[in-house]
């Protein structure tokens, strides 16, 4: 893999001054919106984010609670989300450090009992009850892997999904009933 073409600092240092400079602007609300699907479908859905309103997630329901299987699940979008958050942060962390990528591999797995989402029982979990993910990275000119360690500790805690998902995060979720 070649050495990054974008000077990340370069590229953070005006954005590291201004938040700085103007602490109160470094909240951001990131934002998606879904509804806008086939309503007499109720196996297919899209989101879209609203930073990238072009950018459409399509997703669906699991071919183990009788989905077709023709799109990625939720539970597929979070481990893709996660898996991408962790590719990004550390191919932005080695470009930082100024460490070149031979190779880069990234896997996610899930465990997730079907039988839950089903309502086959209260024993049963509705959710994941456990993710694992693995990065391998080889680094040039890193035989002692040094440089390898420092930047996967990096990017470990740099990572805002696995950050999320490993501190947990309140979710306040609220429902509204309309009248046709």
């Amino acid at each position: 893999m070649p050495a990054s073409k974008v000077d990340i600092r370069a590229r953070q240092e005006p954005i590291r001054q201004h938040y700085l400079e103007s602490p109160d602007d470094a909240g951001e609300v990131l934002s998606v919106h879904g509804g806008t699907s086939d309503l007499a479908d109720p196996l297919h859905v899209v989101v879209s984010p609203d930073s990238v309103p072009d950018a459409l997630l399509r997703s669906g329901a699991h071919p183990a609670v009788g989905g077709d299987g023709d799109v990625p699940c939720s539970g597929d979008l979070l481990l893709a989300a996660l898996a991408a958050c962790q590719e990004t942060t550390l191919r932005m962390v080695a470009a930082n450090m100024g460490i070149d990528l031979e190779e880069l591999e990234i896997s996610m797995e899930a465990d997730w009992d079907p039988r839950g989402t089903l309502a086959m029982g209260r024993e049963f979990p509705v959710g994941i009850t456990a993710i694992r993910a693995h990065t391998r990275v080889v680094v040039r000119g890193d035989e002692r892997e040094e440089r390898a360690k420092r930047l996967l500790q990096s990017a470990e805690r740099y990572c805002v999904i696995l950050q999320t998902l490993q501190a947990g995060v309140s979710v306040e979720s609220t429902f509204e009933l309309g009248t046709a």
